[in-house]
């Protein structure tokens, strides 16, 4: 009967707009839940086979709701170094726990970036979830990455690193020897085996008291510091006859450890020759014969603890040494002798108190000596139609048979996005257009409601036709 089928139509519209209000409700509840993708109910009207030429059957309407996953939303400022968006296609992949997570857990697919280090070191969202990544990283820095499983991402730790030490492999100095110096007493008498610079600075009597020392701080495989100096001391002349000048251009040199008992050798001295010059006040080092024969580059070696000497001392228990100077910058000139820098890449012990993430996606902690090690690499996943994902509460996704299958890319890389680190997605909620359904909604939800009561009424006339 037409008219039933007019009433029915009447309960689908109310069913249909209630459904959309529902819609609607929730968009603007979440207008500032990070990266909120809107929802949306689509009217689709139901077509009834017609029986009867001349008569029509009400089909009435049903609602179709559809999600804008992959939507991009408003990528704003945070304050916070783990607050990370996505500038582009791709999903952060997480998990309902950090600690013991296994592989037949489920992993769960956000663009929530809130996330924060919870008390056991793991980076958390908002919502409890938990973001998984590859790592750690191999000897070379790089990670064992996987397109196509999931289950090889585990949860991020940043806080149990452990402590870091960057042994000194190089040393830089910038200093200035006075071309005007002249000779002392005791070089006249100087030699490195009864009278050397390395034997005053360690206590020794005999020892020849360096015209000019540059002193070099070196961090050891165990995050000591060790002392190790650039003794200089210029040559006499002759007194004759025929006396002779001094050489212009040429020091006696050493390399030495204080305190000597740091290193096996004697006194701690570790090289000694000549530092040469050019007639422009630069070193020349194709002549310098202070680390070996002339021309061999500068360099301090030095074996570990019980190794074949020159060799850390059994006491200090360390690893081998290593340390390239760079000399480039150590000149002669008519001026007071001075050292205006000495830089070293060497770290003692730092303990972690920072993280950071570069576009990447590379996690980093940060150690309160400068040190900065790589943690996890995080992987995005890609879904050929993200807005066939399910929800799940937690502003997160799972794949359904309409999403596809994911596919795991590092950012940037494979059509994913990159990362933004200190950023977070704003909702893709629009408070204007939401209200404007509010109003629609409840004018359409008033008219089918219309519907069933002039069916009511047509009924009611209907009954009353045998009276």
């Amino acid at each position: 009967m037409s008219i039933n089928s007019a009433m029915l139509a009447g309960v689908s519209g109310l069913v249909a707009n209630s459904s959309a209000l529902a819609a609607i409700s929730d968009n603007i509840a979440n207008v500032n839940t990070v990266a909120y993708k809107r929802n949306q109910v689509n009217f689709a009207n139901v077509v009834t086979s017609q029986a009867l030429t001349g008569r029509y059957s009400a089909g009435g309407v049903q609602g179709v709701t559809r999600q804008y996953v992959g939507q991009q939303g408003l990528i704003q400022s945070a304050s916070s170094s783990t607050d990370l968006a996505i500038s582009g296609d791709g999903f952060f992949v997480v998990g309902a726990k950090g600690a013991d997570l296994q592989a037949s857990d489920a992993r769960m697919f956000t663009r929530a970036g809130s996330f924060s280090v919870d008390a056991d070191g793991y980076l958390k969202n908002s919502a409890g979830l938990y973001l998984l990544g590859w790592g750690p990283p191999n000897a070379d820095g790089t990670f064992n990455t996987s397109p196509s499983d999931v289950t090889s991402m585990m949860p991020i730790n940043v806080k149990n690193q452990g402590a870091v030490v960057a042994a000194t492999t190089d040393v830089a100095i910038s200093a200035n020897l006075n071309a005007g110096q002249t000779p002392s007493t005791a070089a006249s008498t100087y030699n490195t085996t009864t009278n050397s610079m390395a034997a005053y600075a360690n206590g020794v009597a005999t020892g020849t008291k360096p015209d000019f020392a540059i002193e070099v701080g070196v961090i050891d495989s165990q995050g000591g510091t060790r002392k190790v100096v650039m003794g200089f001391s210029k040559p006499p002349g002759t007194v004759g006859p025929p006396a002779t000048p001094p050489p212009a251009n040429e020091w006696n040199a050493e390399v030495y450890v204080v305190p000597a008992s740091d290193v096996t050798e004697t006194n701690g001295l570790l090289y000694s020759g000549t530092v040469m010059f050019n007639q422009d006040g630069s070193i020349d080092l194709a002549n310098t014969d202070l680390f070996g024969a002339a021309g061999d580059p500068p360099v301090i070696a030095l074996d570990a603890s019980g190794g074949t000497a020159p060799a850390w001392s059994d006491e200090a228990g360390v690893a081998a040494s290593d340390i390239t100077l760079d000399l480039t910058k150590l000149t002669q000139f008519a001026s007071t002798s001075t050292v205006t820098s000495v830089a070293s890449n060497g770290a003692s012990v730092g303990n972690v108190v920072g993280v950071q993430v570069d576009e990447t996606g590379i996690v980093s902690v940060i150690y309160d000596n400068s040190q900065v090690r790589k943690v996890a690499q995080l992987g995005l996943a890609n879904f050929a139609n993200p807005d066939g994902l399910s929800s799940v509460s937690g502003n997160a996704y799972r794949p359904t048979i309409g999403s596809g299958q994911y596919v795991l890319n590092t950012p940037g890389n494979g059509g994913a996005g990159k990362i933004s680190p200190s950023s977070l997605e704003a909702s893709t909620v629009d408070l204007s257009s939401e209200f404007t359904g509010l109003i629609t909604t409840q004018k359409a939800y008033s008219a089918s409601s219309k519907i069933i009561t002039t069916a009511d009424q047509m009924l009611d006339e209907l009954i009353n036709i045998i009276r």
